[in-house]
């Protein structure tokens, strides 16, 4: 082929044929369908046959040979989107309130199951009032340590049972009970609901026309619910006891002047947060463990990822309501001052 691009006897100029950039003559081969080779230099054939080509040899069928990597794909990784992790956690999220008040209303509509009820209430009581009660008395003892050292070294130890309201009853006790609803009835609501979905109960009784939502979940969000409001007075009792132990054997206050200040900083309000901020973390925890029950796939081992993702998941949810109820408080309910 010369510079100008006119056609030399037996050479064809080559086009690219669009996948390999590689050229092939126009109009070249013979009759019986053999592609040629040629060359693609400026010095014409030579080389290995008269082939320019990377290869220079004819594959099988007579098409040209290429060489690996003119073959393979280049695919680029995707792009990870920094934003697909939050939506993924807020539809989620979305899809366990659902769940939940699509159980509720089907209660409205169809009633409530009472003697799933009372089962889960007295499951809830069993497993969870005595870790309770281990858990509040060494948390209100070392309340006491905290806050009682800070006031002896300001001489106001009297003041020891007003702190001991405030930090027990109004944060520990509904923090503390929503930690082991979930960590104790919720896993087990998590495992027993998963190891329905995986033998196909769930969906046995979704044949039958019973509704799964109604007759499973809806008790077991009623029972955490009024099991955690109920807990909640046991656990500020608890608390509150280890505290007065604390302060009349190590800080030498007695017990008349530890309970005398008990409405000098707290009011009914405290009480009425603590109880609402108690059955709120219940019903979390029944929600989170219901949904990660009814929709667990992957047989065992994904009923064992659905118990540890819905402990992780009531947690989380747990202290992030504790803290906007708690703004909520400070921001509608004027406080006692000494």
């Amino acid at each position: 082929m010369s510079e100008g691009g006119e056609v030399v006897e037996g050479v064809g100029t080559l086009q690219d044929d669009g996948m390999t950039g590689t050229g092939r003559p126009e109009g070249a081969g013979g009759t019986d369908g053999t592609d040629w080779v040629g060359s693609s230099s400026s010095s014409g054939g030579g080389g290995n046959g008269g082939g320019g080509h990377p290869t220079g040899r004819l594959a099988a069928g007579g098409r040209p040979e290429l060489p690996p990597s003119a073959v393979l794909p280049r695919h680029r990784p995707p792009t990870p989107n920094p934003l697909s992790g939050l939506v993924r956690t807020v539809s989620e999220l979305g899809a366990m309130v659902a769940t939940a008040l699509e159980s509720l209303r089907l209660g409205l509509r169809h009633g409530v199951p009472v003697g799933e009820f009372i089962d889960q209430c007295w499951f809830l009581v069993r497993v969870t009032t005595v870790p309770l009660i281990l858990v509040s008395i060494p948390f209100g003892m070392v309340i006491a340590l905290e806050v009682g050292s800070l006031l002896q070294q300001i001489g106001a130890q009297s003041q020891l049972g007003a702190a001991m309201v405030l930090a027990v009853v109004r944060e520990q006790a509904p923090v503390a009970t929503a930690l082991l609803i979930a960590g104790a009835g919720g896993s087990a609501m998590c495992a027993d609901l998963g190891s329905r979905r995986i033998r196909d109960e769930i969906s046995a009784m979704e044949v039958m026309g019973v509704q799964p939502l109604q007759r499973l979940v809806l008790p077991r969000l009623l029972a955490a619910t009024v099991v955690a409001i109920l807990l909640d007075s046991i656990v500020s009792v608890a608390g509150i006891a280890g505290g007065l132990y604390f302060g009349t054997h190590s800080l030498h206050i007695s017990a008349s002047a530890f309970f005398a200040t008990f409405g000098e900083l707290s009011q009914l309000a405290d009480v009425w947060i603590a109880l609402f901020k108690a059955g709120v973390f219940g019903f979390i925890a029944a929600m989170v463990a219901c949904y990660k029950g009814m929709s667990c796939k992957g047989g065992p081992k994904g009923v064992g990822d659905a118990v540890n993702q819905a402990v992780v998941a009531t947690f989380i949810l747990a202290f992030f309501v504790n803290f906007v109820l708690t703004i909520m408080y400070f921001k509608f309910i004027p406080q006692k001052g000494l």
